[in-house]
């Protein structure tokens, strides 16, 4: 491989500017995540009076000290809880990552119990689901901190009951391919959240805090109208010596986490293959603030990306001569080999049919697959279309569905129409996909579609012989602009559950690094797959 001669001049003027409104979105990133935990810390006094850490704190505990700690969605729910832009908490309720606990990768998930006492939110169920399946893929165990109010009955909705169940298929799915589930129990656990520990395999209760029932005292004396104590229904004394739904009697928080630790050190479960060693890239990763415009017309080299996050800057690119507007490379990061593909304009015929023999040629070597979008989507036009731009676009496609290697995608900068599913969009089921602060996700551009609109509309009204009004073809110009730009935005996406994660762009090479290793890691690891979960005795 070669290295990249770098063209880029971070201290251009047009390199600043970009530079400082990426920095201004990442503030406003950070200030969203502050604002949940600030929520959360509220409820302090009430957790000390207790005599309980607060969320935060229990996966503080829990992870190793000074390990790596990979947060996902935090955005979740953004907007969707309250619409108001100053007062909405996002994270959907609940904290997730993936992190190490005794020496083991885990996937970790906690509810936030100090906002609405962990109630589960809409967003925070797709949440849940979503990194029960990333745990899954990865064969990570899944370590589960409980406290949850539950659904919050003055906002019940039928379809988050029918889908809830879902959560708890997935803790099904989990235990029997081998994946090993554990259960903190912090606080209540009602109705379906009784479930959580019931479908573990094994779960840590802690003494006058944990409780677990099917019907609380006030449901069941409604339902039933018998009388009896939340300790007589499902205190954590009364499961782990008579029910048998706990294994480990906590008394409190952190001896509770502190057996989830020993319990984890435990499994013996394999450490990740170690990687080649490795070199830094040539080219400092400040300078990814500053590659990619607001303004997703101005072109960029993704060379220039792919040489800040390739060890060594060193890439070996693949067809460089032939649909040159489609990149693809192969490189290491940490040490681990993998392609890359990108693009440096629309995808046309040429690109579309390199991408796909190259995607091939990738699953032949076993090498993962890292897609940095920032397309304005497959090629238009007659000649495109002559030259069979839907049937070669369709091969992409294919290919990016039937890739047998894990497949990851960082959106950078433009995602736009058929180019997101090309290079491997959410639909398409990538094992994580992340995004930087300027990107922008649509099934095409704001102006392009009021252009289409206006179009259409003029052609509509010509055919009944009527003339447009000019001041309500602007408006409705400036609404579908303004739609449109709105829901490209990433801070909307990523509270859709749209990508894992808002990152910054200075952290791709981490992240990447971190999430090959966990593929690495979920191949060579040897499972136990048995036709049923661990049932509980």
């Amino acid at each position: 491989m070669s290295r990249f001669e770098s063209r880029w001049n971070p201290q251009a003027p047009a390199a600043l500017q970009r530079r400082e409104a990426v920095l201004a979105r990442l503030a406003a990133l950070r200030a969203l995540e502050d604002r949940a935990a600030a929520a959360s810390a509220r409820s302090r006094p009430v957790f000390e009076k207790r005599g309980q850490l607060l969320p935060r704190e229990r996966v503080a505990l829990l992870l190793d000290p000074g390990s790596a700690w990979l947060p996902l969605a935090t955005l979740a729910g953004y907007l969707y809880d309250v619409t108001d832009p100053a007062r909405s908490v996002p994270g959907g309720g609940m904290i997730a990552g993936i992190g190490q606990v005794s020496g083991v990768r885990c996937m970790v998930v906690a509810s936030d119990s100090g906002i609405e006492a962990g109630a589960i939110q809409p967003m925070g169920l797709e949440k849940i689901l979503r990194v029960q399946e990333i745990a899954l893929q990865n064969r990570l165990p899944f370590v589960h901190l409980v406290e949850s109010a539950g659904a919050n009955l003055m906002r019940y909705r039928v379809e988050g009951f029918v889908h809830g169940g879902s959560l708890f298929r997935n803790l099904a799915r989990l235990s029997a391919a081998g994946i090993p589930v554990i259960t903190v129990q912090h606080g209540s656990g009602t109705a379906g959240g009784a479930y959580m520990p019931g479908l573990s395999d094994v779960v840590i209760m802690v003494r006058a805090r944990s409780r677990a029932f099917l019907a609380g005292p006030p449901l069941l004396k409604a339902a039933t109208g018998e009388i009896a104590t939340e300790e007589e229904l499902g205190g954590a004394e009364m499961h782990c010596s008579v029910s048998g739904l706990g294994e480990y009697l906590a008394e409190d928080d952190r001896h509770a986490l502190a057996l989830a630790r020993e319990v984890l050190a435990t499994i013996d479960w394999p450490p990740q293959p170690a990687a080649r060693a490795a070199t830094p890239p040539l080219y400092p990763a400040d300078d990814l603030l500053g590659l990619i415009s607001d303004d997703l017309r101005q072109p960029v080299d993704m060379r220039e990306v792919m040489a800040r996050l390739a060890d060594g800057s060193e890439l070996l690119e693949f067809k460089p001569l032939y649909g040159a507007a489609t990149l693809c490379a192969q490189a290491r990061i940490e040490g681990r080999p993998l392609g890359l593909i990108s693009n440096n304009g629309p995808i046309d015929v040429a690109g579309a049919n390199k991408a796909t023999h190259f995607i091939q040629w990738m699953c032949q070597l076993g090498h993962p697959i890292v897609y940095l979008q920032n397309t304005t989507g497959y090629m238009v036009g007659k000649d495109s279309e002559q030259g069979g731009m839907i049937k070669h676009g369709s091969k992409m496609i294919q290919a990016v569905t039937n890739a047998t290697v894990p497949q990851i995608t960082l959106q950078c900068g433009a995602s736009f129409g058929a180019g997101n599913y090309g290079m491997c969009g959410r639909g398409y089921a990538p094992r994580f996909l992340f995004t930087w602060p300027q990107a922008r996700t649509a099934v095409m551009g704001g102006e392009q579609a009021a252009r289409t609109m206006q179009i259409v509309t003029e052609a509509a009204l010509a055919r009944k012989g009527q003339i447009p009004d000019p001041q309500q073809a602007q408006t409705q110009f400036e609404q579908i602009v303004a739609m449109f730009e709105a829901q490209a935005d990433v801070f909307h996406t990523s509270a859709l559950l749209l990508d894992d994660g808002v990152i910054d762009p200075r952290d791709s090479r981490a992240v990447l690094a971190q999430c090959l290793a966990l593929c690495a890691e979920a191949e060579a690891r040897p499972v136990r797959p048995m036709q049923f979960g661990v049932a509980r005795m």
